[in-house]
């Protein structure tokens, strides 16, 4: 399995995805709220906007929810001032772990992302002591039935990084000004991909088993089930063996 899509295909397995669809749809909306409140309502002018949008498009989230927080945020949202941030810390076995949140109460998140560290068994860490180990790059994921070397010449030629043949799939790496350039030039040729977001790459993976595994998993979700959470990466590596054991 891929590394740093590691916990996006644990929780396809798991099934949790649909369990959390209110919870995804619920930090969509912020996001794009916030999106449309810093750059303004025209995805097409909006880069980071039109991400949440697509993102949204990908969770089946119903058009007049993503219309009605486009609105939101282009009207100001008064009455709610969202704070970004990144808390950053480690997890079982040394794992290196980012935590971006979207908060209207800095003190309750910072207080809540700590605790969960500390039931699982991690701890969280000063401002930039991880966050050098992750590269910001655009994620375009496709099935192994894509024709790889046709998805390959067609990336590099839209200005992709790198395309990649990880075991369960195929990824295309952009450097994050590039990627809906990559992204409309791949579909166009009639690549569309599973997933597509900018994400955080680790550069290192730290391999987990055992009790680290376990504890390593509980962390992610109770991060990922904290409403402030936007977005959680880690530099993880579970066996195909023990994920079967822990499912």
């Amino acid at each position: 399995m891929s590394g740093h899509n590691k916990w996006s295909t644990i929780k396809h397995k798991k099934g949790a995805a649909d369990a959390k669809r209110g919870k995804i749809f619920t930090k969509l909306i912020k996001e794009i709220t916030v999106a449309a409140k810093l750059g303004g309502g025209d995805p097409d002018g909006n880069p980071r906007l039109r991400t949440a949008i697509d993102k949204a498009k990908g969770e089946n989230m119903p058009k007049d929810n993503v219309e009605r927080a486009i609105k939101k945020g282009a009207g100001g949202m008064e009455g709610v001032n969202y704070e970004e941030t990144t808390y950053e810390g480690y997890g079982p076995g040394g794992t290196a772990v980012l935590v971006e949140v979207m908060t209207d109460n800095r003190n309750r998140t910072v207080s809540d992302v700590r605790s969960t560290f500390s039931k699982c068994n991690g701890n969280m860490g000063e401002t930039g002591c991880v966050s050098w180990l992750f590269d910001k790059k655009g994620l375009l994921v496709y099935p192994k039935t894509t024709d790889f070397d046709k998805l390959f010449e067609a990336s590099i030629e839209a200005g992709a990084d790198d395309v990649v043949d990880e075991e369960e799939q195929y990824e295309v790496l952009t450097d994050p000004s590039a990627f809906h350039q990559v992204k409309t030039a791949l579909e166009a040729a009639g690549f569309k991909p599973e997933s597509a977001e900018i994400t955080m790459i680790p550069q290192t993976m730290v391999k987990l088993d055992g009790k680290n595994a376990e504890n390593m998993l509980k962390l992610m979700d109770r991060l990922e089930d904290n409403d402030d959470v936007q977005n959680v990466y880690a530099n993880f590596d579970i066996s195909a063996e023990d994920m079967e054991k822990m499912m």
